[in-house]
């Protein structure tokens, strides 16, 4: 988001922000010498705020210690950069639980960030993918933009949530955009900069709302924290939804983004009954009406997974209790030397015999792969899902699920989708080899096994593993170079809107921006005005002390006008010794004042060339749009003539051409 158009809404004064406690304590922690007792003592003037705290330090304790039970032990446990934000979060969920936006259910807003919040600390926890607590506060805050848009432009914002709630109607996003020139994806970004947390979580907060876009490489742990919020996103729609149909869509894409992060279904909704039950316990003490919550037993039961796990549930509490923990990848005996070995790729068999799981480890060791084993269909399932083998070898008759319906299960996930698979089959006849590839199998082997054959079926399997995985590394430089051409395009359209000189915009950002202002001020009914500075005797400085000094004279006006005028003004140079100001939210009287306060920052200024001292001075024309006004080149064309005015009067001044209040001449002027 334009860090400018940010700063004129936060100057605004209307932007959900902390109070009382809440930014007493944003402001101690951060200091760097702020002790935990002086923290505690703040916190503990609001019961509420220590309450809250406490609770959620417990809910970051492991069973074997026992519970936090004071200010002290729960600033000890979360740390300063968690209570800041959560101290926040538990602000604006006090201050803003109600507004003037009709159409906005601050209600249901705030049940499904306490779901979101909760659901990023469980998978947080489970995952490793940052700390619980930063996440809980992460999952507070991820959609704080709609609540500022709310605030904001109740009204305004009011039709836009309407108009997307019709039928065929375009995104939310898009709308936003075509109504204020932003979306609360982007305002929610700028919210958290500006609050201080980390870069890295906002750009998850920002890629959540499209992950199949991102550009973080796979593994990584800003991919994983994108992952996390990306579920407890699902997990927080499925819980303040009322209706069953769009909770089982939400269940779907819940299991899938838990396969991603690698949590094995029944996992996933061991995890979401936790998190729904401290959802309840939450919402009762934060005094939220909410849905009853969902059961997601019965969701994941009502998954296409639901009927295999329903035939072998003593295997799948076998494996439970032991979980098959990756092992770390060995490298092939007989790497090429002179460069790194490549990892050995992992295959697995599922096969109920004993004897031909052994002659087909024997077979796929010699090949130095990595082999695990199963001996039954369900096992075997949960084995591919965990371990990601490249290959996999399946008989048809396995014992719980057989050999076809495990492929299709398989292909049903994405992990499944990658894996080459080989079934095994005591016939070949055309009936059977149909069958095999109708379920999704890349290659059989007919029974009894042949080393010889079996060796050269896994030498084509493993050609087509490698193709695969190198049109995946070309996918990923792609999108690599994707994103490093995004930055670049993003640098050189920042560089084509600024001036070289003194890192103002240039003329060309100066008309967009000056046309965006003039259609706000417009459809909202508020003033706006501009102004035209024009450098005195600039010409004559250039032709005396050379084009040195007057560059020199120029960057230092700028920084004068850079630090005389307010937030929300933007200052543009667009020309040569010309600057624009404009002036959102500002009437013709208040222009004037401002614009006397930037001639008196530039007239107190000079430089040294050689032995003179060169002055610096303005001409300073000032126009405020009236309705007669057709468009912005009227407003602007009366600045120049208050600038033309200026220069006749002396220079050094500042003058319009319109009527104030305090003017009954129509000029305002300033020796």
């Amino acid at each position: 988001m334009d860090s400018t158009r940010f700063e004129q809404i936060r100057a605004s004064g209307d932007l959900p922000s902390p109070k009382g406690i809440a930014l007493a304590v944003i402001r101690l922690t951060r200091q760097q010498d702020v002790s935990t007792a002086e923290l505690a003592r703040v916190i503990g003037a609001d019961p509420a705020f220590v309450g809250r705290l406490i609770k959620a330090a417990n809910g970051l304790v492991a069973f074997s210690r026992r519970p936090v039970a004071s200010v002290h032990e729960a600033l000890m446990v979360l740390g300063l950069p968690a209570v800041r934000t959560m101290v926040l979060g538990f602000s604006l969920l006090s201050h803003y639980r109600r507004g003037a936006c009709q159409a906005f259910d601050y209600n249901r807003f705030w049940s499904a960030s306490l779901a979101r919040a909760l659901a990023a600390q469980v998978f947080a926890e489970r995952t490793r993918a940052a700390p619980a607590d930063e996440l809980f506060s992460v999952g507070l805050l991820g959609s704080v933009g709609e609540l500022a848009l709310a605030t904001l432009y109740p009204a305004d914002y009011a039709s836009v949530l309407d108009a997307a709630s019709q039928p065929r109607a375009a995104p939310l996003l898009e709308l936003e955009q075509a109504q204020f020139a932003m979306d609360h994806r982007e305002l929610t970004g700028a919210m958290l900069e500006d609050w201080g947390l980390p870069r890295i979580f906002i750009d998850a907060v920002a890629q959540a709302h499209d992950p199949e876009a991102t550009h973080l490489a796979e593994g990584s742990r800003a991919r994983r924290m994108l992952q996390v919020l990306v579920a407890a996103r699902c997990v927080a729609e499925i819980c303040v939804s009322g209706d069953d149909t769009a909770r089982n869509a939400l269940a779907a894409a819940l299991f899938t983004e838990g396969a991603r992060l690698g949590i094995e279904r029944e996992c996933i909704a061991a995890d979401c009954e936790r998190i729904a039950a401290l959802w309840t316990e939450w919402g009762s003490m934060l005094q939220l009406e909410q849905p009853g919550a969902p059961s997601f037993a019965d969701l994941a039961a009502a998954g296409p997974v639901a009927a295999i796990a329903a035939k072998a549930p003593a295997a799948s509490q076998a494996r439970k209790r032991n979980p098959v923990q990756l092992p770390a990848t060995p490298l092939p005996a007989d790497g090429a030397a002179g460069e790194p070995a490549a990892r050995a790729q992992r295959a697995l068999i599922v096969d109920d015999e004993p004897r031909t799981r052994a002659g087909l480890r024997a077979v796929l060791e010699q090949a130095h792969y990595e082999v695990h084993e199963a001996g039954d269909g369900r096992v075997g399932m949960e084995l591919a899902l965990e371990l990601q083998p490249q290959i996999m070898i399946l008989d048809w008759n396995l014992p719980e699920l057989d050999g076809p319906d495990l492929v299709r299960s398989l292909r049903q996930t994405r992990i499944g989708q990658a894996i080459y698979m080989i079934l095994l089959t005591h016939s070949d006849d055309d009936e059977h080899l149909v069958a095999a590839f109708e379920a999704g199998a890349d290659d059989f082997i007919a029974k009894p096994l042949r080393p010889r054959v079996l060796a050269a079926r896994l030498r084509a399997g493993q050609r087509v593993v490698r193709l695969q995985q190198e049109v995946e590394r070309e996918h990923e430089e792609i999108r690599h170079f994707a994103s490093q051409l995004a930055v670049t395009n993003r640098r050189l359209h920042e560089a084509a809107l600024t001036d070289a000189l003194t890192g103002f915009p240039n003329r060309r950002y100066a008309i967009d921006r000056i046309q965006q202002e003039w259609s706000a001020a417009q459809r909202w009914g508020r003033p706006m005005s501009c102004m035209i500075i024009d450098l005195d005797n600039f010409k004559q400085i250039n032709d005396t002390y050379g084009h040195d000094v007057g560059d020199e004279v120029l960057r230092s006006a700028a920084d004068a006008l850079r630090g005389a005028l307010r937030g929300q003004d933007v200052v543009c140079r667009t020309g040569g010794d010309e600057f624009l100001a404009i002036c959102p939210e500002t009437d013709l009287v208040h222009a004037l004042r401002c614009a006397e306060r930037l001639r008196c920052a530039l007239d107190s200024l000079s430089l040294q060339a050689g032995d003179a001292r060169v002055a610096i001075s303005a001409s300073i024309g000032v126009a405020m749009r009236e309705h007669w006004m057709p468009d912005v080149d009227a407003l602007m064309k009366q600045a120049d003539l208050g600038a033309y005015l200026a220069k006749q009067k002396g220079r050094n001044r500042v003058a319009t051409v319109q009527k104030t209040g305090e003017s009954a001449g129509g000029v305002a002027a300033a020796d």
